[in-house]
């Protein structure tokens, strides 16, 4: 098959390029061009627009910052789109988006999977993030194929709007987990303890967490480099307490992280890497924290 990928930001371009090298046939797009360009010493096609992406693609993906871009791009490929194109959407949408925009493309023939994805862009340049599929059946068992290209992990959660419930469960977590990183790993250090000692042994305790070990480390670098940024984090954390209020469960802990969150951009603004959070307890105790041998990008 012949995949149209539309954004090749951080995540986009790896995913992108994980097809490309597994013998697959993709023209690609994004408002940067050279954001293309690694893809295209891969064996990519470049096309100008989105449309002229439709306009040659069997199948399209999209991998975009926010809902109100992914509706732009839809509605400029929609007119082009053959009949009976898939849309892969792997950008992290609300359930409620991904249902309306889903009508939306299926009164143009187009039928929409939702493929958010989760555990960190240096996974996606390997071709091992988790993949968390939502929509029927038939079109995950038809893309199955470049979805192990692109993913070590997939799920198929069950129909559209399932996966982005999951999706914003693991990232609400995630945030969770570094607040509290950060919190432990000052502890530590205010505690007299060397930091990278400390990193190690709760790596090895049951303490341990994926963040722990990936944003941890990074935190420890003076990098905080995930290639994530606070505004994103701040968009799916108010995805999840809109998930709270519906189903009435009560999110103190996302709430708190929230606060924190927003603490950050204030400080920081919303460009600023999400773990920069931690930065801002290191600022407050005047206290950083810092150790050798840990590493500025995750790799």
């Amino acid at each position: 098959m012949h995949y149209g990928y539309i954004g090749l930001g951080n995540l986009g371009a790896n995913c992108a390029a994980c097809l490309l090298r597994a013998g697959m046939k993709v023209t690609v797009t994004d408002l940067d061009r050279n954001a293309g360009d690694v893809c295209c010493d891969l064996g990519a096609t470049w096309a100008d627009s989105p449309a002229e992406v439709a306009a040659s693609a069997d199948h399209i993906i999209t991998c975009l910052p926010s809902p109100a871009i992914s509706e732009q791009v839809l509605d400029a490929v929609l007119p082009a789109a053959k009949p009976s194109t898939h849309w892969i959407e792997m950008s992290t949408v609300s359930r409620d988006d991904v249902l309306r925009l889903a009508e939306k493309a299926a009164k143009h023939g187009v039928r929409m999977m939702e493929l958010p994805v989760t555990g960190g862009v240096h996974l996606a340049a390997q071709g091992k993030i988790t993949m968390l599929a939502g929509g029927d059946k038939d079109m995950f068992d038809l893309h199955l194929p470049a979805l192990q290209a692109m993913g070590d992990q997939v799920f198929h959660m069950g129909p559209l709007g399932s996966a982005s419930i999951i999706k914003v469960i693991t990232n609400m977590l995630a945030f969770i987990h570094l607040k509290a990183c950060g919190e432990a790993l000052m502890l530590a250090k205010r505690g007299g303890l060397d930091l990278g000692q400390a990193w190690h042994a709760i790596k090895a305790s049951s303490g341990n967490s994926f963040v722990h070990e990936t944003e941890g480390a990074l935190v420890l670098n003076g990098s905080y480099d995930v290639a994530f940024n606070i505004d994103l984090a701040l968009k799916d954390l108010g995805f999840a307490m809109g998930f709270g209020e519906e189903y009435e469960v009560p999110l103190d802990l996302a709430a708190a992280t929230q606060q924190t969150y927003r603490a950050a951009r204030a400080a920081y603004g919303g460009t600023a890497q999400s773990p920069m959070i931690v930065k801002l307890l290191e600022d407050l105790l005047e206290t950083d924290l810092r150790a050798e041998g840990f590493p500025d990008r995750l790799t």
